[in-house]
């Protein structure tokens, strides 16, 4: 049985992370993604940092970004970057220069035998290419145009350029997330609204595609990353909107429950647990688990008020007790008691994980330029329709004939012509840093 959106082909000339986030929802779904690219142009954040890092820069780069097997940036450094293999699965790709007139009508093309075009750039990087909603309907009528901006298609923000980072802060995320003894300038970065743009769009595009089939109508679909951000925090918007008061961070901690993340033992890496102290039950669960130590039978921990009022002092002697152990001992040992715990995990942790090992999420793909790793696998899983990882991370230009010979009918001739004028390549034109 096929795929849910096999036979659907959409036109990717996504960026960074929330764009090609959302498109591999749609290829891990059945559709056929074509990134279209350009091997004059380098998109910062996307493919890396820079095309062609040196060696030594390439070693210290942040390992999410541009943590290049084994610390080198190969042949090929492009195809190499986490950032970019992260979301590359089961794609195509091919180049085209949309700033060339042969580009814009190759390009024309392949829109008039796709289904989508889904793009996350600035809204005036698109029209100054001549890309808009009227242009692809003009070549397609029933065209869906998928457009994931910072801050949405109009208004005073429309062009503002913004990452994930920035998204953050915009919203109100970063506040939130503060600790109480640190300013915000110290708060990490996350990118949350990245993902959840990706999820977001790539429902958004499902929907418009069920509303095609039964209208034969397409239609444009502006999604603002920073508005689909603050649908996640509504809880303190409405907190505002009804009682004026502003949140603030919390850190790890709980208005009514006793709970925080705590230090534990192991040789060589930093590892934490969290816990969280609901009610009095789980209290004299947790002492029975630690013994009933002494000093777990102040007065000042007898009722659940109390032990939040001086949860200072509390999370003093609850770090001394797990610091003693590594974070799965006390995970398992309070778990058994039923008191909720759980090890915060780190990457290997998780590619050791017996359960995650047991649903075989971690899929093992080989990517020439890359070589063989273990990759993430589905947001979901179906009964009746299997999804499968057909494709490892696709490399730059990788599909140029399938694309320029079988869909839009370049004759080899041609294909060569295009290929001695650096139309199209594998490779970054060398002016490109």
């Amino acid at each position: 049985m096929g795929l849910p959106l096999q036979g659907v082909r959409v036109v990717d000339l996504t960026v960074v992370w929330a764009g090609p986030f959302g498109t591999m929802l749609l290829a891990d779904l059945g559709a056929e993604v074509i990134r279209v690219e350009n091997i004059h142009v380098w998109q910062t954040y996307t493919r890396g940092l820079m095309a062609r890092p040196p060696k030594e820069v390439a070693a210290n780069y942040q390992p999410w970004t541009l943590g290049f097997p084994q610390r080198e940036p190969g042949r090929r450094p492009w195809n190499r970057a986490p950032l970019f293999n992260a979301h590359a699965r089961n794609k195509r790709s091919c180049t085209i220069d949309l700033r060339h007139p042969k580009g814009k009508e190759l390009f024309a093309k392949l829109v008039s035998i796709s289904d989508v075009v889904y793009e996350n750039n600035p809204p005036e990087t698109m029209e100054k290419l001549g890309i808009t909603y009227d242009y692809l309907r003009s070549i397609k009528p029933d065209i869906i145009y998928v457009q994931v901006p910072g801050y949405g298609a109009t208004g005073a923000y429309r062009n503002f350029r913004a990452l994930g980072v920035h998204l953050e802060g915009s919203v109100g995320h970063t506040l939130l997330r503060t600790y109480p003894d640190l300013d915000p300038s110290q708060t990490s970065a996350v990118y949350t609204g990245d993902y959840l743009a990706g999820a977001v769009g790539a429902f958004a595009t499902i929907l418009a595609l069920y509303y095609r089939r039964r209208t034969g109508k397409g239609q444009h679909i502006d999604l603002a990353q920073a508005e689909n951000a603050i649908a996640m925090l509504a809880q303190a918007y409405m907190d505002y909107a009804l009682n004026g008061r502003i949140q603030s961070s919390l850190g790890n901690r709980d208005p009514v429950a006793v709970q925080g993340c705590y230090p534990c033992k192991e040789e060589g890496r930093d590892r934490w647990v969290v816990i969280s102290i609901r009610d009095d039950q789980e209290w004299e669960a947790f002492r029975q688990a630690l013994g009933d130590p002494d000093w777990a039978k102040d007065p000042k921990w007898a009722d659940a008020i109390s032990r939040r009022r001086h949860q200072d002092e509390l999370d003093k002697h609850i770090a001394s007790w797990t610091s003693q152990h590594t974070s799965y001992e006390v995970m398992r040992l309070l778990q058994a008691h039923g008191v909720p715990a759980g090890a915060v995990m780190d990457p290997k942790d998780c590619y050791e994980d017996p359960h995650l090992k047991e649903r075989g999420f971690f899929h093992e793909l080989y990517q020439e330029d890359c070589g063989t790793h273990l990759y993430p696998g589905f947001l979901w899983r179906y009964s009746r329709t299997p999804l499968q990882i057909w494709r490892a991370p696709v490399r730059l230009g990788e599909d140029n004939e399938y694309v320029y010979k079988e869909l839009l009918g370049v004759s080899d001739e041609e294909y060569k012509e295009l290929e001695a004028q650096e139309f199209l390549g594998m490779d970054y034109a060398p002016e490109v840093p």
